[in-house]
């Protein structure tokens, strides 16, 4: 007897495109949402899209409340959710860059509440995602929580963010063609549980960005187009699977030993980017896809060095030979990496001198 089931849960509306911030009443209309909203922004972000967002509410004679956060921490949940409370919301709204938008994505989980991504930055593939990040101490937790109802990308701001952060994003993605190979090794020695329908999303998507990479400028509302449709795809492919797998694998957990080792110098992306790098090579020595991700990343300028990330290469050394440490996750690093392996393969790659 069949008995495999599953249940995926997606965004209701995915609205990308100029202004579309301007919508916000209108995509919540359509959700049959009702009720006060609870804005969830940091400083630059309420400027931008919050306070906006929060007028054009008032405007259809709905107040929401406003709660704005300086860092990611669960303390901030805690304050979101104590103020969700308090104020009787019905839902959330994540405004601003992956701060705002994991602290609005744990929150709604933990009261049982919908929520509205609305990213001020393509940084990462946290904006549909449904999983949430948040740093405590000199270490990263990633938890499971809900997927946004809704996702409302404005190229006009995303094209106007800092440019570190749109190549961190596209870094992200990118990052992919190694989770994926994490991924299918998984399931072939350790019978870990793979969707093809999954892997196969995430692969054409970091696909689309290494093709079309020297197209990928700062300024350009197209580039803000192709990156944040690439990030909600990855979020996608990460619902379907019902993990993170599809797009985390051992460059993930480099970059999560990084933030251990050298917490604050690098972007996620940028670090995750460096990783793929180390990874590929690992998965296909001289033959593999290695130089085209490097290629790929310069193209865009994000980094592919240890010294473009700020980090020393004995940093990027211990990184790679002991972040197997940090997850229960089979990748190509096994049960780790003797220390002058691990440096030979950053020597090899370019990523240190």
């Amino acid at each position: 007897m069949f008995e495999k089931s599953t249940w995926i849960r997606l965004p209701r509306n995915v609205v990308v495109g100029h202004g579309v911030r301007r919508r916000a009443v209108e995509v919540v209309a359509d959700l049959h949402l009702e009720g006060r909203p609870l804005l969830i922004t940091s400083p630059t972000p309420k400027r931008i899209a919050a306070d906006p967002i929060a007028e054009a509410f008032r405007e259809v004679g709905i107040e929401p409340t406003l709660v704005t956060i300086e860092t990611a921490s669960f303390g901030a949940v805690e304050r979101v959710t104590e103020a969700a409370e308090r104020e009787d919301v019905s839902f959330l709204v994540g405004v601003g860059g992956g701060k705002p938008i994991d602290i609005a994505k744990m929150a709604s989980d933990h009261l049982g509440i919908g929520f509205l991504s609305v990213p001020t930055a393509a940084s990462h593939d946290g904006i549909v995602s449904s999983r949430g990040s948040v740093p405590e101490g000199d270490s990263r937790h990633s938890v499971a929580a809900e997927p946004p109802l809704a996702v409302i990308a404005d190229t006009e701001v995303l094209a106007e963010a800092p440019w570190e952060l749109t190549t961190a994003g596209c870094a992200d993605i990118i990052s992919n063609y190694t989770a994926v190979m994490d991924w299918r090794l998984a399931h072939r020695l350790k019978d870990a549980e793979y969707s093809e329908y999954a892997a196969a999303l995430s692969e054409m998507t970091a696909e689309i960005l290494v093709d079309n990479a020297d197209l990928i400028r700062p300024g350009l509302e197209e580039s803000a187009w192709v990156v944040t449709k690439a990030l909600v795809s990855s979020g996608v492919a990460m619902s379907i699977a019902g993990s993170s797998r599809p797009a985390s694998g051992a460059e993930h957990l480099f970059s999560h030993q990084l933030d251990t080792l050298a917490p604050g110098v690098a972007l996620h992306g940028h670090q995750v980017g460096v990783g793929a790098i180390m990874t590929a090579y690992l998965h296909g020595g001289d033959r593999g896809i290695w130089r085209e991700i490097r290629a790929a990343l310069e193209s865009i300028d994000a980094p592919t060095t240890a010294a473009a990330l700020g980090v020393d290469g004995e940093t990027v050394v211990e990184a790679l030979a002991t972040c197997h440490e940090i997850r229960d996750r089979y990748t190509i690093l096994g049960d780790g990496m003797e220390r002058e392996a691990a440096r030979e393969v950053a020597r090899r790659t370019g990523v240190v001198e």
